[in-house]
């Protein structure tokens, strides 16, 4: 988003927010933009300041908008992980720590094909993998009920 000041044909100062540069140029050329005071269609850019943060601070709101950032990444990474538990959870059978010996069950036909999880040890996972059994390892987030 973008922010303009705009200058109509009587002198009248607005704002007005566009998605971009190119929206603004898109709108002007088609006339649809009017000022809000008289609804004249003869409206342009006014000057205006550039919002630029005070000198020795550039570190610092650098720093701050790097850890916003960094922290609505965690959050959307987190959601995720808790999507996917509860999709497993919901379409799986948890089979606890007999996971490796289901798993086999299942890729040599022993038993009926179906998804499940649980855990194995790190061995158990290496032995699956070198026998060609498809599994995957997610981090498991706990609940937020306790």
């Amino acid at each position: 988003m973008i922010k303009y000041n705009l200058k109509c044909e009587n002198s009248h100062i607005f704002e007005a927010w566009f998605k971009n540069s190119a929206a603004y140029d898109e709108q002007q050329a088609r006339s649809v933009i009017s000022c809000v005071m008289c609804g004249t269609n003869k409206v342009e850019k006014a000057l205006m300041a550039p919002a630029l943060p005070k000198k020795g601070n550039t570190a610092a709101v650098a720093a701050k908008e790097s850890q916003e950032l960094e922290s609505k990444q965690v959050s959307m990474a987190i959601n995720a992980l808790k999507e996917i538990r509860k999709s497993v959870e919901e379409n799986c059978d948890n089979v606890g720590n007999q996971f490796a010996e289901e798993a086999r069950k299942i890729h040599y036909g022993e038993t009926k094909e179906r998804g499940i999880y649980g855990e194995t040890t790190e061995d158990e996972r290496a032995e699956l993998v070198d026998e060609g059994v498809e599994i995957a390892s997610l981090p498991w987030l706990p609940t937020s009920d306790a």
